[in-house]
């Protein structure tokens, strides 16, 4: 198969691009040539810009492709009036089209788990969420008007190797194995559907390879664990116990106090019912997935990362001094 991937230079990207070349087949990266990364041999590079319609056609001009998979299809990264004109340049030229979406696209409700057809949130499209919702849309509209066939798929937590949000685990087994104290709002109670990056990758090549997922949407993730079970299953994998901390809610606004994924926007499991139907290889489990990477971390120089880091991109990151002034305060309490 001739593949194209857009995006490809870090994380879910990169990881799929490995995948799919380890699989055999031609790889071909889209992406705006910007991250400094090296291609595996093999692996083609067309350079274009998401947020410029007029870059996309010239890049795309005269391809063919067996499959798309877009990883990069993200507000930040894509744009928000581009969407539609992607789909029109592609379609007729591809096989298969799959695209990442996320939890994110999902109005929340507590009644859980969430299955694919939950309502989408009315968020704007200049929101992560809100693009993510725009897009289904546009995908799903397409393949009912002209059959393009594209397909939908939504992870939620997605952990792994080479992960470029720091404030998920690179931050906590940082913590855990320092002895720092883990500061968990809400009781610990907030619940998240985590996947494992790999099984999200061959979930992906798997739905490029089937027919039948044009113009459905599946989610693709795995367990879903409370806060409080997320840092207790880990540092028994670090083999330590936690300092778990309890932050009331409204006690303090500081940021970055606690990962992203611990606060009540991100309270939702995902059903992977459907996904198991169509026979997609099913995920690995959290425990095994985070001893598996906490394995990798332990062999990269992440395990020597400094007490702070940030991410422009996604807005995450963490802080263990400011953590620490709000544990002191709380047991000074």
């Amino acid at each position: 198969m001739a593949i194209l991937i857009l995006g490809g230079s870090t994380f879910v990207g990169r990881r799929t691009v490995d995948l799919v070349r380890a699989e055999g087949h031609d790889v071909t990266v889209l992406n705006r040539g910007r991250t400094a990364s090296s291609l595996p041999e093999g692996v083609s590079r067309i350079v274009g810009d998401r947020t410029s319609t007029d870059s996309m056609r010239e890049a795309l001009a005269g391809t063919q492709w067996d499959a798309v998979i877009d990883v990069s299809g993200f507000v930040m990264a894509a744009g928000g009036g581009q969407f539609e004109e992607l789909l029109a340049l592609l379609d007729g030229s591809v096989g298969a089209y799959v695209f990442v979406s996320s939890i994110m696209a999902y109005a929340p409700t507590g009644i859980m788990p969430w299955t694919e057809d939950q309502p989408y949130r009315d968020d704007p499209i200049t929101t992560y969420g809100g693009f993510k919702a725009h897009a289904e849309r546009a995908i799903l509209e397409r393949h009912g008007a002209t059959g393009f066939p594209g397909t939908v798929a939504r992870p939620a937590a997605i952990y792994g190797p080479d992960n470029n949000i720091h404030d998920m685990e690179t931050a906590m087994l940082l913590r855990l194995r320092r002895g720092l104290p883990v500061l968990v709002p809400h009781e610990g109670l907030v619940t998240t559907s985590y996947g494992h990056v790999d099984d999200l990758c061959r979930n992906l090549f798997e739905l490029s390879e089937l027919p039948a997922a044009h113009g459905q949407v599946y989610n693709i993730t795995g367990q879903g664990v409370s806060s409080r079970e997320y840092v207790e299953i880990l540092a028994d994998i670090v083999g330590t116990e936690a300092e778990i901390i309890e932050v009331p809610t409204g006690y303090t606004d500081a940021k970055p106090i606690y990962g992203h994924l611990f606060g009540t926007r991100h309270h939702g499991i995902l059903s992977v019912q459907k996904a198991a139907d169509a026979g997609l290889t099913p995920e690995r489990g959290f425990r095994t997935g985070h001893e598996q990477t906490y394995e990798w971390f332990c062999a990269t120089d992440r395990i020597d990362a400094p007490d702070q880091m940030s991410d422009p991109m996604w807005g995450a990151g963490y802080d263990f001094a400011l953590e620490a002034e709000v544990a002191a305060g709380l047991q000074g309490r």
